[in-house]
């Protein structure tokens, strides 16, 4: 099996229920039919219903078996209101408010999940990510210890010497412009969850990059690297991190062997931690382009639930495949 495939069949051993904020996006209605069919997930699809039954007949899509929910007329709206109102009181929030705020189907969506009426929310396919985000940040926040959600890409390449047989996971290559220190450590922690749960790579090995490897360059972004390894090593001692160091010293081994001697992570790497966004989303794009490698992703990492964006470009398959790594998360 592919990977993908893989990853669709361990999500059907989950019996996870996923929420699709976007029920009335024809593609996010014709993937709820796919996911549903292929016994992915149980799928609940948010908006008027009698506008979703519309936008599926439309597409002659079968909404048999799938959940059609419209948060304005929905009996937990009051109850959803009501928490929304609780969580959001040192803010202001009125429950006059609050129900304008349930009336949005990301909130109402997200809702769900905190609620554990849901394990998890896939939208983006007509929203921004910060859109997608926002309800998210308010209402499930960040895992504890977690100060930071990143993004992560399990790339898989043709040049199958590199990684696990050529996948590897890249991240930050989604949400955060700059990374402190400690976030960086956090993202490699969160980065090989992913890499455990969802790419199936059994033992993750975490390279910390820079443009430096283990001090061969002096200069302030180096030392952050230097500290991120040293924090990460020391408050997850269970994973497997080294670094500062260099792409080609990460997943090389002769490289790694010789600018690296004696490092259990140099020339072996298969998740690669980015100093930056404009690193990282620099480089998955570059792989992806010139390498010709599929990028699966992003996995949105740090979330206390699930809540995973799409791209507005996204096709079918990506929810699809988007609902499938949601159900893999833990």
């Amino acid at each position: 099996m592919t990977l993908i495939e893989t990853i669709r069949a361990n999500a059907r051993l989950q019996g996870k229920h996923i929420v699709l904020a976007e029920g009335t996006e024809k593609r996010t209605v014709a993937a709820a039919e796919i996911i549903t069919k292929e016994k992915i997930a149980t799928i609940t699809l948010l908006g008027p219903i009698d506008e979703i039954k519309k936008v599926a007949a439309e597409n002659n899509v079968d909404l048999t078996g799938i959940n059609l929910v419209d948060p304005a007329t929905s009996p937990m709206f009051e109850d959803f209101a009501a928490t929304y109102c609780e969580l959001r009181a040192k803010k202001g929030m009125t429950m006059e408010k609050a129900r304008e705020m349930m009336q949005r189907q990301l909130y109402f969506g997200v809702m769900m999940v905190y609620k554990d009426v849901c394990d998890g929310m896939v939208a983006g396919a007509q929203n921004t990510t910060g859109d997608v985000l926002r309800p998210g940040f308010e209402i499930i926040k960040t895992k504890p210890g977690i100060s930071a959600v990143s993004g992560a890409f399990i790339m898989i390449t043709p040049t199958t010497q590199y990684g696990q047989d050529g996948i590897l996971v890249f991240a930050d290559c989604a949400v955060n412009p700059t990374l402190t220190a400690d976030q960086m450590a956090e993202t490699a922690y969160c980065t090989a969850q992913t890499a455990r749960d969802i790419a199936g790579i059994a033992e993750p090995k975490v390279a910390m990059l820079s443009f430096s490897t283990m001090g061969s360059a002096s200069h302030e972004l180096v030392d952050k690297v230097s500290e991120a390894t040293r924090i990460a090593k020391e408050k997850y001692p269970d994973l497997l991190v080294d670094g500062e160091m260099q792409l080609d010293a990460a997943i090389v081994p002769s490289v790694g062997a010789s600018k690296a001697p004696g490092s259990p992570v140099a020339g072996k790497a298969n998740v690669l931690i980015f100093p930056g966004l404009e690193a990282g989303n620099a480089c998955y794009k570059a792989v992806q382009r010139f390498a010709g490698a599929e990028a699966i992703g992003p996995v949105l990492q740090g979330m206390n639930k699930p809540v995973n964006d799409l791209s507005r470009g996204c096709s079918i398959d990506d929810i699809v495949n988007t609902v499938a790594m949601v159900c893999c998360q833990k």
